[in-house]
């Protein structure tokens, strides 16, 4: 329910600004700034945050502080004092607020699953997530246009609030709870998470082939639409169409990553999801206009997706299952800042290669970096997985089979 919040007020604020403040384009720029920042400058506190207190109360006392920060934009509307100024407020609010909710959101899980359904449970979030994704965003839409961007927000609200609701009925194991009781200091816990990752022998290659990812990735999906637009003749109906297509390929991905990883192992499926997303790359590179290269695209993008949700679960069962418990919010934050980091240079590095050469070009040294992953998880301990591992009860190391 919170991350379909965050889909609806990610089509509502920007378009509250626009038509009921009339914001200009770098105001406009300016608010979804202020949306993404925190999740680069509080994801490694959030960690240390996540680890030091128990994940519930954090989870459940975020989701009522962002109803609350939702509800302020139409009352203020209704005062006649809303402004820019406060809808910039109010994304950073929301952003910090979304990034201490799902640092406890997703290092629960192991307090909460048994460490043999961490695949399956994992599996499962990804398909709701996907669901919830697509739902936030296109209901979110549909809202706006029905009730008026300002009046969705009570709906957004209320989305936070039922999620409080479903985070309080949580009930975790008291003997892992008890390792979120250990004092840490924030500068001496966010080191602790960071050496951690940098050192181990499976979170290092699994955590920097996630950074190339999502480099890769920054600079594709900077002139994706660009692309479709411009260069392929297609109209806001075909990128629509292209967009649906793909995020059905989650949810295929989803149902088919545990049985895959069953049969196969996990270091092939996740090998394959990593070469079979750089490979989907290829249609849009050689695309012409045209609704038969359009259907291509989306066909790609739809096993895309699916091939990077069955990878993508594969490698979080594995880091949440060889995590102590005592580290488990700052190791996954730590990738998540550092991902975060890359999404910035990802798109300045894709304007250069634009600037300079082409955007075709800007589009194929993408496609080309999403191979790098793959070559760094083949050099490591990783390849050699045939199961899943054994989970690690201290910080000493993983045990892999």
């Amino acid at each position: 329910m919170a991350l379909a919040g965050t889909s609806v007020h990610g089509v509502a604020l920007p378009v509250v600004a626009v038509q009921v403040l009339g914001a200009s384009p770098g105001q406009v720029s300016l608010l979804a700034a202020a949306a993404t920042a925190p999740a680069f400058f509080f994801a490694l506190p959030a960690g240390v945050v996540g680890d030091r207190y128990p994940k519930r109360p954090v989870m459940v006392g975020t989701d009522l502080a962002a109803a609350a920060v939702v509800a302020a934009v139409p009352v203020c509307w209704a005062a006649g004092v809303l402004s820019v100024a406060v809808l910039y407020t109010v994304a950073l609010l929301l952003g910090t607020l979304t990034v201490l909710h799902q640092a406890a959101s997703i290092a629960i899980l192991p307090e909460i699953v048994d460490r043999a359904q961490m695949h399956q449970a994992n599996v499962r979030i990804a398909s709701a997530f996907s669901l919830a994704d697509t739902a936030g965003a296109y209901g979110g839409t549909f809202v706006v246009g029905l009730l008026g961007a300002v009046r969705a927000l009570w709906l957004d609200s209320l989305s936070y609030l039922v999620s409080a609701w479903c985070a309080w009925r949580i009930r975790s194991s008291a003997v892992r709870r008890e390792t979120a009781g250990r004092p840490v200091r924030m500068l001496a816990g966010i080191r602790e998470g960071l050496g951690y990752v940098m050192r181990d022998p499976i979170q290092r290659p699994m955590v920097l082939s996630l950074v190339c990812h999502a480099y890769a990735d920054g600079i594709v999906v900077t002139y994706f639409a660009y692309t479709l637009l411009k260069r392929l003749g297609a109209d806001s109906t075909g990128l629509g169409l292209v967009m649906g297509v793909t995020a059905v390929g989650g949810l295929v991905g989803a149902a088919l990553a545990t049985r895959l990883v069953d049969r196969y192992g996990p270091a092939r499926v996740i090998l394959a999801g990593l070469l079979a997303y750089a490979l989907c790359g290829v249609p849009l590179l050689i695309a012409r206009p045209g609704p038969v290269w359009l259907g291509v695209i989306a066909l790609a993008g739809a096993v895309r997706t699916a091939a990077a949700v069955a990878a993508g679960t594969t490698q979080r069962s594995i880091r949440q299952q060889l995590r102590p418990p005592e580290l488990q919010s700052r190791a996954q934050q730590t990738s998540v800042w550092l991902v975060t980091g890359l999404r910035t240079a990802a798109a300045l590095t894709a304007g250069g290669l634009a600037a300079a050469f082409s955007v075709h070009t800007a589009l194929l040294v993408g496609t080309l970096l999403h191979l790098v992953p793959a070559g760094l998880l083949w050099a490591s301990p990783i390849r050699r997985m045939t199961a899943m591992p054994a989970p690690s009860p201290s910080k000493d190391g993983p045990r892999v089979p």
